[in-house]
């Protein structure tokens, strides 16, 4: 599996790119291809502040439907629009194209509660 050492990660298959007071968050390699073929994401939350934690959206895949949780907290300001036609974009590169959320960063000491890549490859084995 594919775990960029750039990156922060969840428990919960998350992964989150700090660029500034700006973050992008999208799912794991290890998460899409346990979900299997993306068919759908249901994010509303644009203009909306979440807690860590809190659910952003869902993601539907062949396999199973599953919430997706911020990994710290933010104002969601956009989403990737291409997912909205090609969710399969997921599938094909999820830490490049096909991110899910981007949002302002408001507690950047949350960061520090999240796994580096190496506590992450260790955690998916």
């Amino acid at each position: 599996m594919n775990v960029p050492q750039n990156l922060k990660f969840t428990q919960n298959h998350e992964w989150i790119r700090v660029e500034g007071d700006f973050a992008f968050i999208g799912i794991t390699d290890y998460a899409q291809s346990n979900l299997g073929d993306i068919v759908f994401l249901e994010i509303e939350t644009v203009g909306e502040t979440l807690a860590k934690g809190e659910a952003f959206g869902n993601i539907e895949a062949v396999k199973a439907v599953e919430e997706l949780y911020m990994p710290v907290s933010g104002e969601v300001l956009e989403i990737n629009p291409a997912l909205e036609t090609s969710p399969e974009v997921v599938n094909k590169d999820p830490y490049g194209e096909g991110w899910m959320l981007k949002i302002k960063v408001i507690d950047s000491s949350e960061l520090s509660t999240l796994l580096d890549a190496a506590a992450y490859a260790k955690l998916i084995g």
